[in-house]
């Protein structure tokens, strides 16, 4: 499975948290990976919620929202950040004010 090394805004929500701000470090079909200031214990389930840029989407900017599980936790340094791999189990993509990003899709098809 390919990675995609993408920076891109994220939330995560750990069960019993507000949700912590991140940035991705890779992004996969199957999977993401971000840094936390936090443990979380692998097996947890989590909540993300990322942001796709325009000039990676080239619409507007998509949200998309997948529920996911804790399979690898790197922590090299007690001071350090947590590393934090997740498989992907669902998602759904966030409607926004403006297009989405699947009605642009399925508008560029039909033009085509």
């Amino acid at each position: 499975m390919r990675r995609f090394d993408m920076r891109l805004p994220a939330v995560v929500k750990v069960e019993g948290s507000d949700g912590f701000y991140t940035e991705t470090q890779n992004v996969s079909a199957r999977g993401v990976f971000f840094y936390l200031q936090q443990i979380v214990p692998t097996g947890t389930k989590i909540e993300v919620t990322l942001t796709f840029p325009p000039h990676v989407t080239l619409t507007d900017s998509v949200r998309i929202r997948f529920n996911a599980r804790v399979i690898r936790v790197e922590n090299p340094l007690p001071s350090a950040r947590v590393g934090v791999a997740a498989m992907i189990e669902d998602y759904e993509f966030l409607r926004s004010g403006g297009s989405d990003f699947l009605s642009a899709l399925q508008k560029g098809m039909q033009d085509h």
